[in-house]
């Protein structure tokens, strides 16, 4: 079956990233039509020259790459754990390890080979933000993936290649000609863009006005029934 396309640009390392993914899952499963919408994850990297330390927490990264005070920087995250919060998402700045996300933005490509995209990102995303994983290690990454039903053996093959790796040089290359500067950024039926974590409604008018457009454009097939004797599912036949 034909469906409409919503793509979503995301790092796994971006806290407003997972709770626009909630904010965008509520919209989208109080959507009568959802069956009918394919969503597709794209990788994008914010700071592609991070380089993964996990000998100190992204707020201790922060205070120093920003020039901050140490107190500042969980001040400034305390509010994001709080937004996270009213989503029902559990944030954890002090344990969040300071990672380079392109290895795992390569594993998610190898799920979403396997329909395991979105189930990847989310269990990525806990990683990082809940559990204080490191999700630039290889064994990490390595349980995650096959903890969402990848083969061991083909987890095992793409990390220690560079496997993927092209494809998500694309998607961040196809985000920088669309003009996407941040993220989480989604595309429905490629013709509107949202920024960021917006609120539930904006979600649900930008997918009732794409859908309604997609509809148009793609009408189902309708028949001329002439009627005559047959038999139904329940047994009556006449």
């Amino acid at each position: 079956m034909k469906k409409m396309k919503i793509e979503i640009w995301s790092d796994v390392m971006c806290p407003f990233c997972y709770i626009g993914k909630r904010r965008f899952e509520e919209a989208l499963n109080a959507f009568p039509q959802k069956d009918e919408i394919a969503v597709e994850w794209k990788s994008f990297q914010l700071n592609p020259y991070m380089k993964t330390d996990p000998s100190i927490n992204i707020n201790e990264y922060l205070a120093e790459a920003k020039g901050w005070t140490l107190d500042y920087a969980r001040r400034m995250n305390n509010h994001v754990t709080e937004m996270a919060a009213e989503v029902g998402l559990t944030y954890d700045f002090d344990k969040a390890v300071v990672a380079n996300s392109f290895n795992a933005h390569r594993v998610s490509h190898l799920a979403k080979k396997h329909a395991l995209g979105e189930a990847m990102e989310e269990a990525l995303f806990k990683a990082y933000f809940t559990e204080g994983k490191n999700i630039d290690d290889n064994d990490t990454l390595a349980e995650i993936a096959v903890s969402i039903g990848l083969d061991a053996g083909d987890v095992k093959k793409t990390i220690e290649s560079d496997a993927f790796a092209d494809g998500v040089k694309s998607d961040i290359a196809e985000a920088q000609s669309l003009g996407i500067h941040g993220v989480p950024f989604f595309v429905f039926n490629d013709k509107y863009g949202i920024s960021g974590a917006q609120a539930v409604p904006v979600f649900t008018q930008t997918l009732e006005k794409s859908y309604a457009e997609w509809q148009a454009e793609n009408p189902k097939p309708s028949l001329t029934v002439i009627e005559g004797e047959s038999c139904s599912p329940d047994g009556n036949c006449g």
